[in-house]
């Protein structure tokens, strides 16, 4: 019974956690939409240039220490113990403060030689405003790690909604603020960066009253503690502090790989404009519409690292039970699935560009760049997938390894094709860059399990289904935008609805299309954990199994 317990506040506590991520991310992907609305395509620009940096060094500023936090917490609640617990969130809390301040220090006053070697001095204000995340963040995260280790998503998810919200209704009242006042576009961004000051210090203060719920309670509590958990034969500081160490820092360089590949342009795109003649404002504008189509493809991959994570579990379990069949059915599944489903979002956006792009931004500056950047959704969904079932597996450095070849490999197709072709070229070297990653997990995964990719039912019948998609979709769309132009609608209103027919029209006929065809099975859908059988019982209601 306490077996079954525990499994069951572990699936509370993740399905908690997934709606926390799912709807933390969508406000954060979505809240570019009012920046570049407000701000325009220079602060758009600027603030995609310093937000992947400000990334890095948050990543580097943790360390990798909440996921270490958390294993040794659940370690010492495993054995009934919690002053362990208490001594580790103890030093790494100190770690972590020191870190933040180190690193916040370090970016507030290097901001001037970010700039310099990014060849643009309009992104200095910015990045210092991102400085002051750091003193907030880093021991935040550490708290959520504590309580993750206990089994507790309650107050990760909290503290996660609360700093975003915090973060985007900051960076509105300071983006209306400082448009109003006319100031200049770097000094719109660094208000657009404070909002992560403000976020993080929102979500500290959530998680220090869930902290100080803990210390009440724990006192309340009738101590059981064993002779191992005893306070006076803990671990020496230095042993604990090094043990932390030993199993944060491969964390933390498998989220650098990740940080890594968005920094590829942050380092060479904006100076590579620059040095083509576009100017530094000019060149921020450029990059701003550049990253344009960048919201609507991450729905897609956070819909897929959704996703994803119920095949980790589900791969192990298979793995451990010796079923080789099994594991190659379930790599071979997912892998199609996740392919049909980027690439179907991907062509679905490169056909409705025109009209997302009106609707979001209001005008159709850089909707051939959003068509290429579409693309990077197919790729993301099959490098997220791949990495996450190669994890199922126990290989765990591998996928890192190949994100850091991508991002060199976008470094190099930056250098060569943006002088040649602006943003077009950046877009492309990030497609591509994409796929690569995908396709060295997937070689990864053939190799590791003898899993036999069809060309057929990759290709072959979905390029069918594709087709007709997106001619269903097209149709679809002009159809709405003619007939409501017609009406006389607001332009970007008209624009809004004649994206969602076309995307109601494609999805309706991708999705009939797998069914008719057999592409996706009924008894293959059914192998999908958690939500195959329900989406299946649906499909099967509506006769859409041949």
């Amino acid at each position: 019974m306490k077996e079954a317990g525990t499994s069951s506040k572990i699936l509370q506590g993740a399905f908690v956690l997934s709606i926390a991520m799912v709807l933390s991310k969508l406000i954060g992907t979505l809240q570019k939409i009012p920046l570049q609305n407000m701000g325009g395509d220079a602060v758009f620009g600027i603030y995609n240039t310093v937000y992947p940096f400000y990334t890095l060094m948050i990543t580097v500023a943790l360390a990798g220490f909440p996921a270490a936090i958390s294993k040794f917490v659940a370690e010492d609640a495993a054995l009934g113990g919690r002053s362990q617990s208490r001594q580790v969130i103890r030093i790494a809390s100190v770690a972590l403060a020191c870190s933040g301040i180190l690193f916040g220090a370090a970016i507030y006053f290097g901001a001037p030689l970010v700039g310099r070697i990014i060849d643009n001095a309009s992104v200095v204000p910015a990045i210092r405003a991102s400085a002051f995340a750091l003193l907030f963040v880093p021991v935040m995260s550490g708290l959520r790690g504590f309580f993750q280790g206990f089994q507790n998503m309650m107050p990760t998810a909290v503290s996660q909604i609360t700093e975003q919200c915090v973060r985007v209704g900051v960076m509105i009242l300071l983006l209306v603020y400082l448009t109003s006042a006319e100031a200049p576009s770097e000094h719109i961004a660094a208000g657009a960066l404070i909002g992560s000051a403000a976020g993080g210090a929102a979500g500290l203060i959530v998680m220090g009253g869930y902290w100080r719920r803990y210390r009440r309670e724990l006192h309340m509590t009738p101590r059981k503690a064993t002779l191992k958990n005893d306070p006076e034969v803990q671990r020496p500081n230095g042993e604990l502090f090094r043990s932390l160490l030993k199993y944060a820092i491969p964390v933390c360089l498998g989220a650098l790989a990740i940080s890594l590949v968005n920094l590829a342009d942050t380092f060479t795109v904006p100076r590579l404009l620059k040095a083509g003649g576009a100017g530094e404002e000019g060149a921020m504008i450029q990059f701003g519409v550049y990253n344009r189509g960048m919201p609507v493809v991450q729905l897609v991959t956070m819909l897929a690292t959704s996703l994803s994570v119920l095949f980790i579990p589900a791969l192990a379990e298979a793995k451990a039970n010796g079923d080789e069949q099994l594991v190659a059915d379930r790599c071979c599944l997912s892998l199609r699935w996740f392919w049909l489903i980027g690439m179907a979002a991907s062509i679905g956006l490169a056909v409705i560009a025109g009209p997302v792009n009106v609707a979001l931004y209001q005008d159709g500056v850089g909707t051939a760049i959003i068509r290429w950047v579409a693309f990077t959704g197919a790729g993301s969904a099959l490098s997220i997938i791949s990495a996450a079932l190669l994890q199922g597996l126990g290989i765990v450095k591998a996928p890192a390894l190949h994100l850091l070849a991508a991002a060199g490999v976008k470094v190099l197709l930056n250098l060569l094709l943006v002088p040649q072709l602006g943003i077009t070229g950046a877009a492309i070297a990030s497609v591509a860059a994409h796929f690569l990653a995908a396709a060295l997990n997937i070689a990864l995964l053939a190799r590791t399990t003898g899993l036999r990719i069809g060309t057929g039912r990759m290709l072959a019948k979905p390029a069918l289904i594709f087709a007709g998609m997106a001619l269903a979709a097209g149709a679809a769309m002009l159809a709405a935008s003619a007939l409501l132009s017609a009406l006389g609608l607001h332009a970007r209103l008209a624009a809004a609805a004649a994206s969602f027919a076309g995307a109601a029209a494609g999805g309706a006929v991708f999705l009939a299309g797998a069914a008719k065809t057999r592409l996706l099975s009924e008894q293959e859908l059914r192998m999908v954990p958690k939500i195959g059988a329900p989406l299946a019982g649906l499909l099967s209601r509506l006769h859409l199994f041949a």
